[in-house]
């Protein structure tokens, strides 16, 4: 059966693709820095699917290992999930460019890192299939969130091209931007609930395009509209409002 490599695997959206991937039979990397968690999860996963499924050490950070890390695979992954990101505090951001730097290579550099070797890969074997987490945040800069935006911009723009180049060689790129999810990441945020989607309601959806080779989704259908709109308020009128 085929592998998939999940990259930040502890997360709650990470969680439940593991699951949704599972139980339609497909084998696991869970790959992430909690390794004890993970190797938790993964027996759970082996017991209630009867799938492989291996705990690996991987950082995003630490993008000098990502080649080797990738190389140590056997056999090496069909499908690779990329699910690490950092929302971050935006006001600390904004004057602390320690905190600016983990959210840009939590969200953007790290992911270019490591999909570079998988796209690499895939490209040589002519097949396979990466799927990027992105977000709304990213199609147009606010105040409340600059930071993080411009980096999942980055990470949407990065995804676009990789689709771009690799299609030519039966690899297929899906580009997810969720809107709000309900998860730990945003716990104590006030939430919409008809804008915020459930980490299961995730992992359908991204089944569901890699089966169906769709390019990019909205896991909600309602935030295309809503970004739709926001894209097109005039810079003049956008620049006063308090987003």
């Amino acid at each position: 059966m085929p592998y998939v490599l999940i990259l930040g695997a502890s997360s709650d959206v990470a969680v439940a693709c593991a699951h949704e991937f599972a139980a339609n039979g497909y084998n696991l990397y869970l790959a992430g820095r909690d390794t004890e968690s993970l190797t938790i999860a993964a027996s759970d996963l082996h017991i209630r699917h009867r799938i492989d499924a291996r705990a690996l050490k991987f950082d995003a950070l630490q993008s000098a290992g990502h080649e080797a890390f990738y190389t140590s695979l056997n056999p090496k992954p069909d499908i690779t999930l990329c699910v690490f990101g950092l929302l971050g505090d935006q006001q600390t951001a904004a004057h602390h460019w320690i905190e600016a730097e983990k959210i840009i290579h939590s969200n953007y550099t790290g992911a270019v890192s490591i999909l570079n070797a998988v796209a690499n890969d895939y490209e040589a074997r002519k097949s396979g299939v990466i799927v990027g987490i992105s977000s709304v945040a990213g199609e147009r800069g606010r105040q409340s969130n600059y930071i993080y935006g411009s980096a999942k911009a980055g990470f949407t723009a990065y995804l676009s091209g990789l689709r771009n180049r690799l299609t030519a060689h039966n690899v297929h790129v899906v580009t997810v931007k969720p809107g709000f999810i309900h998860t730990r990441m945003t716990e104590g945020l006030k939430l919409p609930k008809p804008l915020t989607a459930q980490p299961e309601q995730l992992g359908k959806a991204i089944l569901k395009a890699v089966k169906k080779k769709k390019d990019v989704i909205y896991v909600l259908p309602v935030w295309r509209w809503i970004m739709l709109i926001i894209r097109n308020i005039p810079e003049g009128i956008f620049k006063k409002l308090k987003m």
